[in-house]
């Protein structure tokens, strides 16, 4: 029984413990490209921007206890992450850089406030392509010998990447396509190309730009791809390879008469082509010396071993060989130079000039005028000499005098040289402007310090020629004749010169053209005047123009034209139409008479009227300018005019008179009959004439006096004028149509 109590006892304690036990909580382990769970096995790229939401751990407590999440490092590292406690975000709060640490350790942990479960965890850190090459053992300098065959290997460049995967792969090239050089882009390794060479002489360093790009790759979610340059200097080493360069050739010298044997003459001067490693050198005379010159074989300097006077040449021409040593001491490469050596005497003579028949200082010619451009002068026979020797001899040629019409060649002389003397500007050479050219011929010494001179006169006698045309004084003349000038009379002279001499210079004169018919020149003197049989009528032709030829002996001429104008005399008298004119004239209106003229100009053709005959006097006026004739402003109406001269009829006559305003002037005389009527007249006229209805014929009733209108009767004209009656019944008829009929007459 005791036994059994203590087993039961047993039993509920167990029971009781088992009861108030709290089980702790843990991660979920979700695999590899979980993004939540416990971070096993995470990677995050390195260039994950600060601040984002890399992870979330995620767990559970068996109990459903509430739980906090916890992340730390060690106190020597830095704290990269950081955690929400409640929700277990993991927030990165660095930047990360694989190329430093490619992986960190964190210990995270979960705790439901009694029990703490923590885990070691490593995050691998991958790479993003953000590194770019870099050249390493930099500067890069080489020393390359000018020989070097083509395709050889100069040097290598090389650059690391410390990316990862095809952004830290490495490729090079060269920034410079046309370079003599080639990189090969995996190795790095420089060469020199093929076909190319290195030359001392010409370029002692090359400059090489080399560029290293990575393959590229993402980087904050775009392709990049990195480079970096290098510039790698080529110092090209020299080699004897040049032969030895003479320095400023070509070589004179010049030996004088007070020279002292030993004196140094002149001295050359070489020196080595390959300037890098030069090799010392040696001088030596090769020929032409004579045993006259020898030269330091260390300095080149050139010596005269004997008296002048000894010397057997003017000139010698002597080979200088340099020739240049090796380190080992045997001869390598060499050069020869000419060396021209002068033996001078004294500057005691001038230049001269010489003729044919000895030293002459003046030279005469005839030529003609206008020679072709560059015609040699060659009735000039002349020498110039300085009998000096060497540089005392040399002497420069010059024309003095009008510039630019000839030039002497030679220009510059040693010693003699036949003168030639070319034309340089034929249209100077002008017989017309001057018939004589005189210049100078100077000589002048040029290296000498006396500069001695001489001159020589040059007289050249020019010979005319037929080289210009005869040309008038104006292009046109003008002349004014009256029309009755009689035939032969002098209109115009013209007068054209040729300025050649002699035959040449003789003018022809003619006439040509559509007007010329009527006149003549004198073939000498130039002076036009009419043909005798002539008879100008300005009235039919008024102006005349044709043209004037001035021609020399060989066909060369010239033309003008002429301009005749003739004068008009008053030679028409004015002329009437008729001798005897009749007119009607209507009270209040004037009639017009009118004669011609026809002379061609004014005043001939102006015309003046008058009345020379009326009677009485005192009833008409005229207007002198227009012919028009009226009735004195006094005389109103019919009876007003049978007032001033009871008894005659309505037809007056009267003497009018056309005069020209010409001196002298002349007349002319017409009658002039007027039928003297009033517009109501006038209208029964026109009825009459037209045989209108109800008229009767026209009768004449003598002495018959004037009365006024009766109511019975039609209308009554004054006593011997035409009347025509009218029965009443057509007067109110017909009264319009007379008025219209008076109007238009």
């Amino acid at each position: 029984m005791r036994r059994c109590r203590w087993a039961a006892l047993a039993l509920g304690l167990l029971r009781l413990c088992l009861a108030q036990a709290n089980f702790a909580p843990h991660f979920f382990d979700n695999g590899v490209g979980s993004t939540n769970g416990n971070m096993a096995l995470f990677s995050l790229p390195e260039d994950t921007p600060v601040g984002s939401h890399v992870y979330t751990l995620n767990g559970t407590d068996p109990e459903g206890d509430s739980i906090s999440y916890h992340i730390s490092f060690d106190p020597s590292a830095r704290s990269v992450f950081s955690v929400d406690p409640t929700f277990g975000n993991i927030t990165l709060v660095e930047e990360l850089d694989r190329e430093m640490e490619d992986e960190i350790e964190a210990i995270i942990s979960i705790s439901d406030g009694l029990n703490l479960v923590a885990e070691k965890v490593v995050i691998l850190v991958t790479d993003a392509n953000d590194e770019a090459p870099r050249f390493i053992q930099e500067p890069y300098v080489a020393l390359v010998p000018e020989d070097i065959p083509a395709g050889s290997i100069i040097f290598k460049v090389h650059a690391v990447d410390r990316d990862t995967g095809s952004g830290g792969s490495v490729t090079y090239f060269l920034q410079n396509l046309h370079s003599p050089f080639a990189v090969d882009r995996h190795s790095g390794v420089l060469r020199l190309q093929a076909g190319a060479t290195l030359d001392y002489e010409r370029s002692r360093t090359h400059y090489i730009t080399v560029v290293a790009k990575d393959g590229g790759g993402r980087l904050h979610g775009a392709d990049v791809v990195f480079s970096a340059t290098t510039t790698v200097t080529v110092n090209v080493e020299d080699v004897q390879d040049m032969a030895p360069v003479f320095v400023g050739t070509p070589y004179y010298g010049y030996v004088y008469e007070d020279t002292l044997p030993g004196s140094e003459v002149l001295k050359v001067v070489a020196m080595d082509g390959d300037r890098g490693k030069p090799n010392r050198i040696l001088y030596s005379l090769v020929n032409g010396s004579d045993g006259a010159f020898e030269i330091n074989e260390t300095s080149g300097a050139i010596s005269i071993t004997q008296s002048p006077a000894q010397l057997q040449r003017e000139v010698y021409e002597l080979h200088v060989q340099v020739t240049e040593m090796s380190p080992a001491g045997s001869p390598a490469a060499q050069a020869t130079v000419p060396v021209t050596i002068r033996i001078v005497d004294l500057n005691n003579h001038p230049p001269t000039f010489y003729g044919e028949s000895g030293p002459q200082n003046r030279f005469e010619l005839s030529m003609n005028e206008h020679p072709p451009q560059g015609e040699i002068l060659r009735g000039l026979k002349i020498t110039v000499n300085d009998s000096d020797q060497g540089a005392n001899a040399k002497f420069n040629l010059q024309l003095v005098g009008p510039r630019g019409i000839f030039r002497v060649v030679p220009q510059t002389v040693l010693n003699e040289a036949q003168v030639t003397v070319i034309v340089e500007n034929s249209a100077a050479i002008d017989f017309e402007k001057s018939k004589v050219l005189t210049f100078k011929l100077l000589a002048v010494e040029v290296n000498t310090p006396e500069k001695f001179s001489s001159t020589a006169d040059v007289v050249i006698q020019l010979l005319d020629t037929n080289d210009n045309v005869p040309k008038f004084d104006s292009l046109y003349y003008v002349a004014r004749i009256p029309e009755n000038a009689p035939g032969g009379s002098s209109v115009v002279a013209v007068t054209a010169v040729d300025p050649d001499t002699g035959p040449w210079g003789e003018v022809k004169y003619s006439i040509y053209g559509t007007g010329a018919d009527l006149f003549l020149i004198h073939p000498s003197t130039g002076l036009i005047y009419t043909q005798p049989w002539a008879s100008l009528d300005a009235e039919a032709t008024a102006r005349y123009n044709f043209y004037v030829k001035a021609e020399d002996m060989e066909g060369k001429y010239s033309i003008a034209e002429v301009f005749i104008t003739l004068l008009d005399v008053n030679d028409h008298p004015p002329q009437f139409g008729k001798s005897v004119q009749k007119k009607t004239m209507v009270l209040g209106t004037p009639v017009k008479i009118e004669a011609i003229d026809e002379d061609a100009e004014e005043p001939n053709n102006l015309v003046d009227y008058s009345i020379t005959h009326a009677e009485p006097a005192n009833v008409f006026d005229i207007n002198s300018h227009t012919g028009e004739i009226w009735l004195k402003n006094s005389i109103r109406s019919l009876d007003a005019l049978h007032n001033i001269t009871p008894g005659r009829d309505c037809l007056w006559s009267l003497e009018v008179q056309a005069k020209d305003r010409g001196s002298p002037s002349f007349s002319t005389t017409a009658l002039l009959k007027i039928d003297i009527t009033d517009a109501e007249v006038r209208r029964l006229r026109y009825m009459k004439n037209s045989n209108f209805p109800g008229t009767t014929k026209s009768v004449r009733k003598p002495k018959f006096k004037p009365k006024k209108p009766h109511s019975s009767q039609g209308l009554f004209l004054h006593p011997h004028c035409e009347i025509a009656l009218f029965n009443l019944s057509n007067v109110n008829l017909y009264s319009r149509v007379f008025q219209g009929a008076a109007q238009a007459s």
